[in-house]
């Protein structure tokens, strides 16, 4: 599936634990080499999977290996009873990048540069979407006017991209996502509608979009709670006859998109998939784990 639909899309497949490559050409980030007292500029540019500092191990070779199927702070060595200057470097520098994605937003011209309508909940900035969870789950009447003018009709699928706890998550991963869930569908003959982007988005969001266009299904991109291992992490909600008031349990997710989880053209694929099975069986989340027999 995902070879078919990155053929389609001109882009070589890409799957989970290969090394990243996103649609449109980036530049190339090189880990540089590390030797035990280098000076290090820029800790954050050190891959963590290869990142070994234990001094005189007993089989180092083999726990190198073991450690490269994982970001985890393994084998990160002490200066007595101590972590190691690099190794504390690193954790403050994870740290602050998951911070700034917190606090930081996503760019003003995102949405237009992407093809989309931007819109935001009833939240009038970022400290307010922070302490107040429900006003990231609901518009206002101009916002609600603005949606029904973006969406023609009544789509069976509605897409969303929502920033939520991860500007970061969503300027890295989103549009490849996007882009390879819209293929998907086409493939399978299932519209993909007219996606549109939410600035101050909490995960019920889509439930109020439910309600406003009386879609089938919401496929709704937003960025996840950051933490150390990256702050790019991306997951896909998605809800069958969402409406205000629906179970979380309701919902399907997909979590981890981001280059060193699922890379977010696999993910888009999968997600394809998802929703044509969800549309069949007219369920997500519990219940339809419960009708596969799960």
């Amino acid at each position: 599936m995902v070879a078919e639909i990155l053929g389609d899309m001109g882009t070589e497949p890409m799957v989970k634990a290969s090394d990243y490559r996103p649609t449109a050409p980036q530049p190339e980030k090189r880990s540089p080499a590390y030797d035990d007292g280098d000076f290090v500029p820029d800790v954050t540019a050190l891959d963590l999977r290869r990142l070994y500092l234990v001094e005189h191990p007993e089989n180092g070779e083999k726990f190198r290996k073991m450690k490269e199927r994982t970001p985890a702070r393994l084998g990160s060595g002490r200066a007595g009873p101590r972590y190691k200057t690099l190794t504390m470097l690193r954790f403050r520098a994870d740290h602050a990048a998951a911070q700034d994605a917190v606090f930081s937003q996503v760019p003003e011209d995102f949405a237009a540069k992407n093809g989309m309508v931007e819109v935001q909940t009833k939240c009038q900035n970022k400290d307010e979407y922070l302490t107040r969870p429900d006003h990231g789950r609901c518009f206002d009447e101009e916002n609600q006017a603005k949606i029904r003018a973006a969406i023609p009709g009544t789509p069976r699928v509605q897409i969303v991209v929502g920033d939520g706890l991860s500007s970061a998550a969503i300027t890295a991963n989103a549009m490849d996502c996007l882009e390879a869930i819209r293929e998907g569908l086409k493939l399978k003959g299932i519209d993909p509608g007219t996606p549109i982007f939410v600035r101050y988005c909490r995960v019920g969001a889509g439930d109020a979009i439910g309600d406003i266009t009386g879609c089938e299904l919401v496929c709704m991109l937003v960025g996840e709670r950051p933490g150390l291992v990256t702050d790019k992490s991306m997951s896909a909600y998605l809800t069958y006859r969402p409406r205000t008031g629906v179970s979380e349990s309701a919902r399907t997710v997909v979590s981890n998109i981001h280059a060193q989880g699922t890379p977010a053209v696999e993910a888009g694929a999968h997600i394809a998939g998802l929703i044509e099975t969800i549309l069949k069986r007219k369920v997500s989340g519990v219940g339809l784990h419960k009708e596969a027999g799960a």
